[in-house]
This record gives C-alpha cells, structure tokens and sequence, in this order.
C-alpha cells in the first residue's frame, strides 16, 4: 500500500473529499515525524510504538575504493510491531480456510 493508496481509503472508508483525507494523512505523518526528532516515543495502542536509535560514529569501508570511511553517529527511526499486530498479520485469513477445508493448519512450534 502506497501513501496514495492509504489517502483514498481514508476517504473512501469516512467519507470525506480527497484533499480532505489528504491532509489527514499528512498531519498523523508530520505529528510522527516531530515527535521523534524530538525524542519523543510514539505508542498506538494495538499497532506498535515508534522510537529512535542511537548508532555510534564508527569507521566503515568504501566498498568501491576500500578506503577507510569515518561514518558519524545518527539516530535512526524503529518501529516495534504490538503483538496483537502481530496476531492480526499471522491469523490465518476466513477466505482462505474456507476455500481449502481439507488443508490442516500449519504446526505451531
């Protein structure tokens, strides 16, 4: 699913005009995006948490030259599914189940 793809299903599913439901998407994106450049964590009960890590400076490799690079520390954006998005993601979907009854259901381990 694309951001264009999540814009028209926002205004399909409330029934709002394009642009409106553009600028719905567009604000929860900016609202991540400044919480997490300040630090912040973001939690959305049942779908996971937002946070940054901090990478330390280190030397790395040019992988065309093999010169020796120093990369500088930067935090990188992390996102941690909930388990019940989890849950959801593994559930074995109704129309499937129904279109091969005979199949057993995978083993759990």
């Amino acid at each position: 699913m694309t951001k264009a793809d999540l814009i028209d299903e926002v205004s399909r599913l409330v029934d709002l005009t394009r642009k409106e439901s553009e600028v719905i998407v567009e604000v929860i994106f900016d609202s991540i995006v400044k919480s997490l450049r300040g630090g912040d964590k973001i939690e959305i009960r049942g779908f996971g948490s937002f946070r940054t890590r901090e990478r330390q400076a280190r030397i790395g490799r040019n992988p065309k030259t093999g010169e020796r690079v120093e990369v500088p520390p930067k935090r990188i954006p992390y996102f941690k599914p909930s388990k019940e998005l989890k849950d959801l993601v593994n559930a074995e979907a109704p129309a499937a189940a129904a279109a091969d009854p005979g199949q057993a259901p995978p083993a759990s381990a």
